[in-house]
């Protein structure tokens, strides 16, 4: 697997993580609705081109499989596709995210438990509640910091 920086976000390779992003979110979201993520994925390329660092995992093919977008010490995104989730994927983005980039606070889905259990287990625990989303959509929000 390889792990670099994407400094230049081509339309192809935006187009390859939003299917990334897709599948990803169709089994971890089972919260948001059919319409909700084809509404939320058109926001998605505008996110994936503007955060400061966007972290991109690759096979040896150079299919993309994971991605991580980090703005100052905030992770803002971390997707992985399926078949490559309880692999070591996610941990070693993470890892490297607070490593290099000093991420040291998400915010996550409360009602994505996976996503929950994998911040606490690396070290990332709740200061901040909200009972919705940024949108105002009725998803509370953890809003987690590095121990």
């Amino acid at each position: 697997m390889k792990i670099y920086e994407v400094p230049a976000r081509t339309p192809s390779l935006i187009q390859s993580l939003v299917t990334v992003w897709e599948a990803s979110v169709r089994a971890t979201h089972t919260f948001l609705s059919d319409a909700e993520i084809r509404q939320i994925k058109t926001y998605v390329p505008q996110a994936l081109t503007g955060v400061a660092h966007l972290l991109v995992a690759e096979t040896e093919t150079g299919e993309s499989v994971a991605f991580m977008g980090m703005e100052n010490d905030r992770l803002e995104m971390l997707f992985l596709a399926p078949q490559t989730r309880g692999q070591g994927l996610g941990k070693q983005l993470l890892q490297s995210g607070i490593q290099t980039y000093g991420v040291r606070e998400v915010t996550v889905n409360e009602q994505n438990p996976q996503a929950v259990g994998f911040y606490q287990h690396l070290g990332f625990e709740t200061y901040k509640r909200t009972d919705f989303d940024e949108e105002g959509n009725p998803y509370p929000l953890l809003y987690m910091r590095l121990k």
